[in-house]
């Protein structure tokens, strides 16, 4: 084999070995880059909600609604219960477009984690079909007497529908102010019932855009 000849091998060769080793690679460094943090629901406000919330936040320091919504409220998504009857008087009689207590600047909705009153209903649930108020009242920290007779559990994805939340705060509507130090069934500022469950303040929560369950 003449020179030439045995350097178009050595060089075949070590194309081949040089392929070869490349197959195998070395792995692509891992990347250790956060995705980027969900935006506020404090962003879908209007400026007199977003004033509100700043100021509840403040009171809360350092445990805003930022921190409350990713610790209890994972999947971004809420529910509540209504009486079928009061669903019925101030929801499809009126027409309404929002749930909630409404007057001249939005409609006010208290809401807790979906995972939350969805394991509660369940929990409640009696051998006829029906619900037992009682239970439903101990798992939400609320009184029985809310959740007599047929209900409608309404479930609604935030981040999906783009609502404004925020904590509640004790000037909101539909708020059982305390009276003596020694009530228990009322508003305690901190974004959780006075029995302990977590709750928002979901404002304009829209009729549309809810899903509606029948509860026996």
């Amino acid at each position: 084999m003449n020179f030439i000849s045995r350097a178009l091998v050595l060089g075949s060769l070590s194309t081949v070995v040089g392929c070869a080793s490349m197959k195998g690679g070395t792995k692509p460094p891992e990347t250790t880059e956060q995705p980027p943090p969900a935006a506020s629901l404090v962003d879908n406000c209007d400026d007199t909600q977003k004033g509100i919330s700043k100021e509840a936040d403040a009171m809360a320091a350092p445990y805003g609604i930022d921190q409350h919504i990713e610790k209890n409220f994972p999947d971004r998504k809420v529910s509540w219960l209504m009486t079928d009857s009061a669903y019925q008087k101030f929801v499809v009689q009126t027409g309404a477009k929002n749930f909630g207590r409404c007057n001249d600047v939005a409609c006010y909705l208290f809401a807790a984690p979906s995972a939350a009153i969805h394991g509660a209903v369940e929990k409640a649930k009696t051998a006829d079909g029906k619900h037992d108020p009682a239970v439903l009242g101990q798992a939400l920290g609320l009184p029985a007497k809310n959740f007599e007779g047929p209900l409608r559990m309404m479930t609604l994805d935030l981040a999906a529908q783009k609502v404004c939340t925020r904590l509640p705060v004790e000037a909101d509507p539909g708020v059982w102010k305390c009276t003596t130090p020694e009530d228990t069934d009322c508003f305690k500022f901190g974004g959780y019932t006075s029995g302990g469950a977590p709750e928002v303040m979901v404002i304009n929560a829209p009729v549309t855009d809810t899903q509606v369950a029948e509860i026996p």
